[in-house]
């Protein structure tokens, strides 16, 4: 199991006055199971039809790239597999005529989730099984403290176009036994436990995300993208 520790500065910020919450922020939460797309750590068969000798298993490097044999790198991370068969065969028509590519996954990087908050341990945490949920990521992390709100655990997810979702978890109850939403969790996804009211949403992107998590991590990476970059 690997962890990123946040390090001792990640105590929850406090909200400024005019810090409010910005619901247009996110979409509408979907449970559809969305096209993967591709991240560091990824390894991806690459098919040349027009040029057999072009075919290659590469790997996806730490800034999102693969390298082509006579064509350089090219970025494919937050891209799905025919959306990273154009860019490649875009490059390749430079020095090839009417190339036809093709790209599959083949291995997958670390399957990561962030765990932060009112947590007793916030980090990036590797995933425990493939249908994981809220309750067993605040566990990977400690357990949640006694500030924590735990009727709004915030869950926040990329959405197909790439957007960001959010929704809410009442764990409470389902400590308690109650029935309660289960949301198996998915690479990538945010698990937020909030102090007060979900408005420190707000803080927790910008003081954990933006600011401490290395920019060479591969989930930092994806992380800074899906936030920051699709509003």
């Amino acid at each position: 199991m690997g962890v990123l520790a946040l390090g001792a500065c990640a105590s929850t910020p406090q909200q400024g006055a005019g810090n409010s919450f910005e619901p247009s922020r996110f979409q509408t939460w979907s449970e559809g199971d969305p096209a993967y797309r591709l991240f560091p750590g990824d390894e991806v068969e690459v098919t040349v039809h027009t040029a057999d000798e072009l075919n290659r298993t590469l790997a996806v490097g730490p800034d999102g790239r693969v390298s082509l044999p006579l064509a350089g790198s090219v970025m494919v991370a937050q891209m799905t597999g025919p959306q990273a068969a154009r860019a490649i065969a875009d490059r390749y028509a430079r020095v090839l005529r009417d190339p036809i590519v093709e790209v599959r996954p083949v291995t997958y990087g670390a399957q990561q989730i962030l765990v932060g908050g009112e947590v007793r341990s916030p980090g990036v945490y590797e995933m425990i099984s493939p249908r994981m949920g809220v309750m067993e990521a605040l566990t990977l992390a400690g357990g949640a403290n006694n500030r924590a709100r735990l009727r709004q655990v915030v869950v926040l997810r990329r959405a197909e176009d790439g957007g960001v979702m959010m929704r809410t978890v009442d764990i409470r109850n389902a400590q308690r036994g109650a029935p309660t939403d289960i949301i198996p969790l998915a690479r990538h996804d945010i698990v937020f436990a909030p102090r007060t009211t979900i408005a420190e949403i707000n803080d927790f992107t910008e003081l954990y995300i933006r600011n401490i998590l290395p920019l060479d991590n591969a989930f930092a990476y994806a992380l800074a993208d899906q936030v920051f970059n699709s509003n």
